[in-house]
């Protein structure tokens, strides 16, 4: 989705918000144990009484650790594949960083980016860190002391990038309707995909890394081969069966058969990457799908929504098994690497875990005072990374 657009107002920020130190904790607890005073009349009454405008409601902050120096909205999240204490961000501060979960220290600042950070990602050996900013560039680093390896150009606005499963190859998404592909380290660019008409709004390789799937604001979907850059099959509104409106987000199936497309009409399409055949419209959402994903463990799909629902698809029968809610829209969802369990993201300031055989909420996590814009969770599911447009990246433990 596009990270720029906030569903909630900007709350004031708050200095007082903060960690409890080690120092502290004796204080709350001595404050804590002292005897309730009654209230007196009047103080009953002040109860009643409205909060003053700009008012900022003490939250309830369940935050292991948090990272703070980006002072603006972070846009984007990772987590390496390997070293999972470390986390790739980058914000509308144009910075990207290299830092610790555990500690929340600071490793490295990568790049010199002169627009927002929208995308991060790692290679999936985890080498290499690749940051990729409305400037229209991607900077590549090494993950392990963010030496600068590669300054990649070409495109316009970059509005994602996403590593080989199994080579050192970047592909990205740009806001100029084309995808480019390069060779890393050497930084070649080894394709230009053309074929959209409008911004390239969600894409990346099948896991078995034969294809490339792009999604594009002008409602296509197409499906490429990356050796030769060329379209093997086009999926766009001429077809009524499928979506009408922009499209907002894709997930590919662990098998590399199966796409699940989300779109601004509010609908997600399951499709056969094969042969194009739209095998299911899963429609329960009233305003757009945001997010969409696979369960890795059951034939289960989520779909997420502006809406605030998610809806859990058993995609054996095509049927709706369960309705989850947020209270304001839904922007992201990330499924557990083995288990039948999801983490949600949302404007409504909340972190949430879900076991999606049953619809329940297992876990509501608070911190952030502002819509949550991306998240990470470590392979074993225990971690999970936010960024929000608060301006802080924060960590929560199950």
């Amino acid at each position: 989705m596009a990270h720029s657009e906030d569903h909630t107002v900007h709350q004031e920020e708050d200095d007082d918000l903060g960690y409890v130190g080690a120092d502290e904790v004796q204080e709350l607890v001595d404050d804590e144990s002292e005897q309730p005073q009654a209230m007196s009349d009047n103080e009953e009454e002040d109860m009643g009484e409205e909060l003053p405008e700009g008012f900022v409601q003490p939250i309830r902050n369940d935050a292991v650790s948090g990272f703070l120096a980006h002072q603006e909205p972070v846009y984007a999240v990772a987590v390496h594949p390997t070293q999972e204490m470390i986390v790739l961000t980058g914000g509308g501060d144009d910075k990207a960083y290299l830092w610790r979960s555990d500690t929340a220290d600071p490793l490295f600042e990568l790049g010199q980016h002169t627009d927002s950070v929208v995308a991060v990602a790692f290679s999936a050996d985890g080498e290499y860190a690749a940051t990729g900013g409305m400037d229209g560039k991607i900077f590549v680093h090494k993950a392990a002391n963010g030496q600068h390896v590669a300054t990649l150009d070409g495109p316009s606005e970059i509005t994602w990038i996403n590593w080989h499963p199994r080579g050192n190859v970047l592909l990205a998404g740009s806001e100029d309707a084309t995808l480019w592909m390069w060779q890393i380290p050497s930084g070649n660019c080894m394709g230009v995909f053309t074929g959209h008409v409008e911004s390239v709004s969600c894409g990346q390789f099948t896991p078995d890394g034969k294809h490339v799937v792009s999604g594009s604001a002008d409602g296509s979907v197409i499906i490429w081969d990356p050796k030769s850059a060329s379209a093997t099959l086009r999926l766009t509104g001429a077809d009524a069966r499928f979506h009408e409106a922009p499209i907002t987000s894709l997930a590919i199936h662990h098998d590399s058969n199966l796409l699940l497309t989300g779109a601004q009409d509010g609908t997600a399409r399951l499709v056969h990457i094969g042969n194009g055949r739209i095998l299911a419209s899963l429609d329960n959402h009233s305003d757009s799908v945001e997010a969409v994903g696979f369960c890795k463990s059951l034939p289960l799909a989520a779909t997420g929504s502006v809406d605030g629902k998610i809806s859990i698809w058993d995609i054996t029968n095509m049927q709706l098994r369960q309705t989850v809610q947020h209270d304001d829209a839904v922007t992201g969802i990330a499924w557990h690497s083995t288990e039948p369990y999801f983490t949600s993201i949302s404007a409504d300031r909340s972190v949430r875990v879900w076991d999606a055989r049953t619809g329940e909420c297992m876990k509501t996590f608070l911190g952030h005072q502002a819509t949550i814009l991306d998240l990470a969770v470590t392979r074993d599911g225990r971690t999970i990374v936010t960024g929000s447009d608060d301006g802080q990246a924060l960590v929560f433990h199950l």
